[in-house]
């Protein structure tokens, strides 16, 4: 396990799928559709906790720590994005998951479109919030990326650095967020601390490798996409200052055949967090059509 000294809130269980990799994961709910939440880059579980208890009523809510996160397996793994979406698929098959939905934010987006255009008969839907792998970036934009987010970067990062990181991802942080940013703080003095900050790096580098958006077109299920207006990670704000996030949005909107895009009003990166009433409204009423 990664971080066993993490204490989560809820009830989550651990499984074996195989290769000396345990994956850590909260199940709640029943229902006929199957929503699998992936978690975005230096994330975990506790991501997704003020959807679940919602969208659990109607449905069957699984999240998941990827290997490297969270309470999953620990060490330092590649990171690639078929990697981890083997790693995914064989857990969807381990727990013989059906009428799956994936419910991917940021890299956990970027993951979620490469899975259903590999597993393509293993996923129903998408629901991509602020998905990772809309924007697309040069060869030089990738290198300066990978230069300023190498494992030392966040291993050094101090207590201001950290907040200061996790304000960034809001329009309006709720007091709710100091529990994930504690545990962010905590996590320095934990012995598998810079095999986390390498898996990081490591996570990155797969979303640049191996980008998803010249097949966007080749998505062929119903695809739920939100973003935050006041989003500053989505463009990147030092490479792609001539973008907003309604531009990218609008990648997914005109490429993706089957998609639906919600742009939300004062809201930024981290939308679970921010703006869950409307979310689970919306993902109720997308899985009922």
């Amino acid at each position: 396990m990664q971080f066993p000294q993490f204490k989560y809130d809820f009830e989550y269980s651990i499984i074996d799928i195989g290769e000396h990799i345990k994956i850590a994961y909260r199940d709640e709910g029943e229902g006929e559709n199957t929503l699998l939440f992936i978690h975005g880059l230096s994330s975990y579980i506790p991501a997704w906790n003020k959807l679940i208890p919602e969208l659990s009523k109607k449905n069957r809510c699984i999240a998941i720590d990827l290997p490297g996160y969270g309470k999953s397996s620990q060490g330092i793994f590649s990171g690639s994005v078929n990697y981890y979406n083997s790693i995914i698929f064989r857990f969807i098959k381990k727990m013989k998951l059906e009428n799956v939905t994936l419910v991917g934010h940021s890299m956990g987006g970027h993951l979620a479109m490469a899975l259903a255009l590999a597993y393509p008969d293993a996923i129903k839907s998408l629901i991509l919030i602020a998905p990772a792998g809309l924007e697309t970036f040069t060869e030089k934009e990738k290198e300066w990326i990978l230069e300023n987010s190498n494992p030392n970067f966040y291993y050094s990062a101090g207590d201001e650095q950290i907040i200061n990181a996790f304000k960034s991802n809001f329009f309006d942080m709720p007091d709710d967020v100091w529990q994930m940013i504690n545990d962010r703080i905590d996590m320095r003095g934990y012995p598998n601390f810079m095999d986390y900050c390498h898996i990081i790096s490591n996570s990155l580098k797969g979303l640049l490798d191996e980008p998803v958006n010249k097949y966007l077109n080749k998505i062929t299920q119903p695809s739920l996409i939100f973003f935050g207006r006041n989003d500053k990670w989505i463009p990147n704000k030092y490479l792609h200052k001539e973008l907003t996030t309604e531009d990218i949005a609008n990648i997914g909107r005109n490429m993706i055949p089957k998609s639906k895009v919600i742009m939300l009003d004062n809201c930024g990166h981290f939308i679970p967090y921010e703006s869950p009433e409307v979310i689970i409204k919306e993902i109720e009423d997308f899985l009922t059509k």
